[in-house]
């Protein structure tokens, strides 16, 4: 990964962008797309599309990521200052607690997610709280010293950064799924650089960590010829998954190509024929029933838009401390553009009945 690419990725994992408050992160990718798009354009929600318009002769093929974060909401200012919190997305109970946290008011205001402290607990009784039951200290003496920086529905996410491990992996909250949306970028910008047949759209939706709603917007109005949604996946080679759980999937391997439900099996069999041209190493992953991805909400718009969900493995999903190998990420965006550009060889996506 170069610098200009490494930068971009930086920034987009800096800049918090939560479920329903993308606007800041939304530009970020923005401001990078435009100096290779065609046109970049968003909805009233803030999903944005950045277009490579093809020769006419190929299809349309939409790369997405989601933009958003999952984080948590300020629903309540107490009488002693305390500010009490809900959950955005699927934020984990279990790792919240003796976190610091940002709250995005007018200006950032920094707190802390009160833990009590060991030796005041019985330690015997100890379980995790909901995120409802706990609660952010920013200091304030009081209600109205508390007032006086936040308000009510002010958007909250924990402050970690990013952090380089050892060799190519990275750690960082809000992997998932600014990572996708890098990948969408970075198949944009190749396929730009290929001067591929297809029309090719990069999309970064938004609010997909709370119930898939930006794409439901997107498939309605671009209605593609295809859709692939980029989207992190479990990595389950650390020693604390059960075995029950494990699966065939592990960081540095490649991108991993998902199987079943939503995933078109003929996009399945392009991708996969295109990641061997590319000469990419691929994982394949089975969604029996569903995703949980975008994919979801994009094959069922309008009459069917045939769909496949493209994953970056991604150890500790939904908690501060994601990683991640860069090496996937630039086998993903290989893998997409090999796509977009072998895309032209099909004339449709059915499916022979």
């Amino acid at each position: 990964m170069d610098e200009r690419r490494r930068e971009f990725l930086e920034t987009l994992l800096e800049t918090p962008s939560p479920s329903g408050f993308e606007t800041n992160g939304q530009r970020v990718w923005i401001d990078h797309v435009e100096t290779f798009a065609d046109e970049v354009r968003t909805d009233a929600y803030g999903n944005a599309v950045a277009v490579h318009e093809g020769s006419g002769e190929g299809p349309e093929i939409a790369v997405t990521g989601h933009a958003d974060e999952i984080g948590f909401i300020v629903r309540d200012v107490l009488e002693d200052g305390y500010l009490r919190i809900a959950s955005v997305g699927g934020a984990d109970r279990t790792v919240s607690k003796g976190q610091h946290v940002t709250i995005h008011a007018d200006e950032p205001v920094q707190g802390v997610i009160g833990q009590t402290a060991i030796h005041l607990r019985d330690t015997a009784n100890d379980e995790y709280e909901d995120v409802s039951a706990q609660f952010v200290d920013v200091g304030a003496a009081d209600e109205e010293e508390a007032r006086d920086l936040v308000e009510v529905g002010d958007p909250v996410t924990v402050s970690t950064t990013i952090r380089e491990l050892a060799g190519t992996r990275l750690a960082a909250r809000g992997m998932d799924n600014r990572v996708g949306t890098w990948c969408a970028a970075e198949a944009l910008r190749r396929a730009v650089a290929a001067d591929v047949d297809a029309t090719v759209y990069a999309v970064s939706t938004v609010q997909e960590e709370v119930g898939l709603q930006g794409a439901k917007m997107v498939g309605y109005d671009l209605d593609p010829d295809a859709f692939i949604a980029v989207d992190v996946t479990h990595a389950t080679d650390n020693p604390d998954v059960a075995a029950k759980r494990r699966g065939p999937v592990e960081l540095g391997e490649g991108p991993v190509i998902t199987r079943g439900s939503a995933n078109h099996p003929v996009l399945v069999d392009l991708a996969r024929s295109a990641a061997a041209d590319a000469d990419v190493d691929v994982q394949i992953q089975a969604a029996g029933t569903r995703t949980g991805t975008d994919a979801d909400a994009f094959y069922t718009s309008r009459s069917g838009i045939p769909s496949i969900n493209v994953s970056v493995p991604n150890r500790y999903m939904h908690t501060p401390v994601e990683v991640i190998d860069t090496t996937d990420l630039d086998d993903v965006a290989t893998l997409l553009a090999a796509v977009a550009d072998e895309a032209s060889a099909h004339d449709d996506f059915h499916v022979s009945v």
